[in-house]
């Protein structure tokens, strides 16, 4: 039988699938240990990005009444402000968590034969549980912009595909991180940069366009553009973007096959 290219890949999705009722109850403690000790617990954890939700609406929008360019998928700044930030404050708190979540379960690791892994999707997963809702609900608030077009059924698909780039980039990234604590430094200044190689602030039709595949190589591109798709114009995702969505978690997956093949035998030992 010919091995398994993705053996080791293959072998941490096994033990998650195996663990998956221990991991829910691991995420469920993490949401909540986030908050201990406040008054308001978890619901600060959905009262940020609807704030922030709301400051956008409120000073573009409203006060400001500031409008885009006629490409753009909606005329409305904050309007078209939200449809990509939230997203984008899902995938650099999920790829932030899941970065420093081994050194975080370095001590326990160290004393308990667990998956690694499994601390990895446990703080993915317990970014993704706070913020999943908060953009399913924004179907609610944009479905009359187009009449509540059937390709928001795309949604579901969309974030689970998020999950799975952000586990994948989160478990390349921890295991980087173990390595060389530099790559925490590294991965903040890129994510505060990284907001503005995307099209998150401005259309992408904005960019230049002999630099527009520069935005490309920002790996939420994909994302941010077919959100924009489905909840400013009710259109359903092009399929540039699947294919760019699928490229990523493609390229993730071969990167972290390379890396837990040659750290599975240091990995703990680093933390």
């Amino acid at each position: 039988m010919a091995p398994d290219p993705m053996h080791w890949l293959t072998r941490d999705l096994q033990s998650l699938w195996s663990s998956r009722r221990l991991l829910w109850v691991m995420a469920q403690r993490e949401v909540t240990a986030r908050y201990a000790g406040t008054a308001a617990g978890v619901a600060w954890a959905y009262a940020q990005p609807l704030l922030t939700a709301a400051a956008y609406y409120l000073v573009f929008d409203v006060v400001f009444a500031m409008r885009l360019g006629e490409h753009a998928p909606t005329r409305a700044v904050g309007t078209y402000l939200i449809a990509g930030m939230l997203p984008w404050m899902a995938f650099c708190e999920a790829l932030s968590r899941g970065m420093n979540s081994l050194l975080e379960a370095g001590s326990v690791l160290q004393k308990n034969a667990l998956p690694p892994v499994l601390f990895v999707a446990r703080s993915v997963l317990a970014s993704t549980v706070i913020h999943a809702p908060l953009l399913l609900a924004l179907a609610l608030f944009y479905g009359p912009l187009h009449h509540f077009h059937p390709a928001l059924v795309t949604l579901p698909a969309l974030l689970l595909l998020q999950l799975a780039l952000c586990l994948l980039w989160g478990y390349v990234l921890a295991i980087l991180a173990a390595a060389l604590r530099d790559t925490a430094q590294l991965v903040g200044f890129t994510l505060s940069v990284g907001i503005f190689v995307s099209p998150v602030l401005f259309p992408m039709t904005m960019f230049p366009q002999d630099w527009r595949w520069v935005l490309w190589l920002n790996p939420m591109t994909p994302w941010v553009t077919a959100y924009q798709d489905v909840l400013l114009q009710g259109a359903w995702p092009l399929m540039q973007n699947w294919l760019a969505a699928l490229a990523w978690l493609a390229l993730g997956a071969i990167v972290l096959e390379i890396l837990l093949r040659r750290s599975h035998e240091q990995l703990v030992d680093w933390l």
